[in-house]
């Protein structure tokens, strides 16, 4: 397992990044959070969990190793892959994940794209006492950032391939963004999407 990557950032896109370790670039996908704290050109270490399939090997990152765990931990129930454990910690946090897990809040859980009522149930029964207490971390949502036309075209379809439609999706990139400034930069984008993500969940019942 490759447990931890670290290299020059070389690329941020809505859904990884690419970071260069001795020479070779790794594609890593990540969270909107994780992608957010990443600068193109800079150093960055990551935490990572590689899903080995019979037709790929696919990487995916973490700010930190209890990020990862919980990741890991989310696809040991049924039904739950690498991409569904992604967008849980996509929308919320690890914390956020382990308190709806103890409380039994499945309106939370349902907040998460792909995750209906009977899949919620599925995951507070095979996760109870698996995730463990929150550790007291909170996160904030970031303030409205400006956004090019363009980009805001980026975020809305990486919004609707986390299973969000496409009206939903335009509805909250256009309450976090500001058409009339100048381009951002990656990081920003990944910002934006995920005050996007939360503004969709915290809307969802």
């Amino acid at each position: 397992m490759i447990a931890s990557v670290r290299g020059t950032v070389q690329q941020v896109r809505l859904d990884g990044a690419v970071v260069e370790v001795g020479g070779v670039g790794l594609l890593v996908h990540a969270t909107p959070s994780t992608l957010g704290s990443l600068t193109v050109g800079e150093a960055a270490t990551l935490s990572t969990s590689l899903v080995v399939r019979e037709e790929s090997l696919t990487l995916f990152g973490f700010a930190d190793p209890d990020e990862r765990a919980v990741f890991e931990t989310l696809q040991t129930v049924s039904g739950v892959g690498p991409r569904l454990a992604l967008a849980m910690l996509a929308v919320h946090s690890p914390d956020t994940l382990r308190r709806a897990v103890s409380t039994e809040d499945l309106t939370t859980l349902k907040r998460v794209p792909g995750i209906g009522h009977k899949g919620a149930q599925r995951i507070v029964l095979e996760l109870a006492g698996k995730l463990g207490a929150p550790l007291g971390t909170t996160g904030s949502t970031p303030a409205p950032v400006p956004v090019a036309a363009d980009r805001r075209t980026e975020v809305v379809e990486a919004l609707v391939g986390l299973g969000w439609n496409a009206k939903a999706a335009e509805d909250a990139v256009g309450g976090v963004v500001d058409d009339a400034a100048p381009p951002v930069s990656d990081a920003d984008v990944a910002g934006i999407l995920r005050s996007a993500l939360r503004a969709l969940g915290s809307g969802r019942g």
